[in-house]
């Protein structure tokens, strides 16, 4: 037995953890240059500093395509790691999707900074070819050819994954569950992590194919004018692949609670029928929730709008009443020691589940109407991954460089994390404040009336930077003394 081994909350020995590691610093990076952009973003719109509109716009491409892509990419090395613990995953296949991965980054970000393209992460047609002169086709083209080779990187990703679950669980079925839900046998039940991969592999691969092809019709209508798209299809296809995707990301993420909060309290995470039932919810509610992106589209099937409204509401069910209720479970009477890694990943969920209930508020038909092309909207998806995702990537990354000797939070710890956590809490809520107060989202330029919220939100997103600056330098300092 090594060193590792011998502390069950220390970070064991695993065949993939050293392009894991590399893959989370990545991350990491990303993560604070992402921040440091929207900060720069807010302090414009507050008034605090002058920033051309045209570079205003390339930044909010970037951050937005960044923290995406950074989510992902963290989901994915979090995933991998743990579904490593239970299947032979094939290292070469993870550094084909990281290749494809950072060959797609050079491409987005090419297309913003040389090609200045600055039509959004969501790459909505027929925008990428209307630029006003701003950016050529070739920008556009490029930006989008980007998405796609992460695309295809990730369904390689999905493809071992589900080749691997498939052959040890008799199918994708067994990898689901599904079978012991509906009577059959417990005999080699599936863990939680592999139900959640299995779920996240179905549900996150139909968003790619559709965002696929509607980045294929992207393409060919940039190249050839004259091929007609249907607009009204290309923005259901647009949102549907963004939602289910960005959602993806924090689906991905959250099989670091189940295999590391049983280390820290002694219960192990049960793989039960309300488990795999929550799961299989989610795996609906995932790709049928997308329709409250357009309930504002009065030429959508009144059933749609009636169907996001609905399934907005029940969404909510398996996260707050599972996940996050289990949670508290597993914690309560558990003795658990805090330490950094455990409350990053605690408060990522938590967060994830608060962050549900603004996003179900936006998707009641009177409510939307009013505020979903407000800054309550990036308010919601903002508690989703500040205080969601990316609180439980952080999470992950200390305590896979864990010294032996620490078992709670030191001072600096303390702070860091309060620090994050409040500065964070502050951010998001002066974006749902700007959003009640009907504050249009996206606008390079804010009147004086609109200022006091964005130089309030600078101060905290200035806050969560520094916090986040310490958590990377802690991390790469861990990595230093590990190697």
């Amino acid at each position: 037995m090594s060193a590792t081994d011998s502390n069950p909350l220390m970070a064991p020995t695993n065949p993939h953890a050293g392009i894991i590691k590399s893959t989370m610093l990545l991350g990491g990076v990303v993560f604070l240059l992402m921040m440091i952009f929207g900060l720069i973003m807010r302090a414009a719109q507050g008034g605090l500093l002058e920033l051309d509109p045209t570079l205003f716009y390339l930044l909010l491409t970037a951050h937005g395509a960044g923290m995406v892509g950074s989510a992902a990419l963290s989901g994915a090395a979090i995933l991998w790691y743990f579904c490593a613990r239970h299947l032979d995953l094939r290292g070469g296949i993870y550094l084909a999707f990281l290749g494809l991965f950072l060959l797609g980054v050079v491409l987005i970000l090419g297309a913003i900074f040389v090609g200045q393209y600055g039509g959004a992460w969501t790459f909505l047609f027929p925008l990428p070819a209307i630029s006003g002169g701003a950016w050529e086709a070739g920008a556009a083209v490029t930006f989008i050819l980007g998405y796609l080779f992460i695309g295809v990187g990730f369904l390689l990703y999905y493809l071992e994954l589900g080749l691997k679950i498939s052959a040890k669980y008799r199918g994708l079925f067994g990898g689901l569950g599904w079978r012991y839900l509906f009577g059959g046998s417990d005999e080699n039940l599936p863990p939680p992590t592999i139900v959640a991969a299995s779920s996240v592999l179905v549900f996150n691969t139909i968003g790619i194919v559709f965002g696929a092809a509607v980045i294929a019709a992207n393409i060919v209508n940039l190249l050839f004018p004259d091929f007609v798209v249907n607009p009204l299809f290309a923005k259901n296809a647009t949102y549907f692949f963004g939602h289910v995707f960005i959602n993806a990301t924090i689906y991905m993420a959250v099989v670091a609670v189940y295999e590391l909060l049983p280390d820290y309290t002694g219960r192990p995470w049960k793989t039960t029928k309300l488990f795999i039932g929550a799961w299989a919810a989610v795996v609906i509610f995932v790709q049928a929730v997308y329709f409250h992106h357009l309930l504002q589209d009065v030429n959508m099937p009144a059933w749609t709008l009636a169907l996001g409204q609905i399934i907005s509401y029940a969404s909510g069910v398996p996260l707050i009443g599972v996940t996050v209720f289990s949670l508290a479970i597993y914690i309560k009477g558990s003795g658990l020691k805090w330490d950094l890694p455990i409350s990053l990943l605690v408060m990522g969920t938590v967060g994830w589940g608060i962050g549900s209930i603004p996003a179900i508020i936006d998707g009641m038909l009177a409510v939307n109407k009013l505020m979903h092309n407000t800054q309550w909207v990036p308010g919601h998806f903002h508690i989703y991954l500040l205080l969601g995702e990316v609180a439980m990537a952080f999470g992950f990354s200390v305590w896979l460089v864990k010294g032996k000797s620490q078992e709670v939070m030191s001072g600096l710890d303390k702070l860091v994390f309060r620090a994050y956590m409040l500065g964070g809490a502050g951010f998001v809520l002066i974006f749902l404040w700007s959003g009640a107060s009907s504050i249009p989202r996206r606008w390079a330029v804010h009147y004086e009336a609109w200022q006091l919220q964005s130089q309030l939100a600078s101060a905290f997103a200035l806050v969560v930077v520094l916090a986040t600056t310490a958590l990377v330098v802690r991390y790469a300092l861990g990595l230093l003394r590990k190697a």
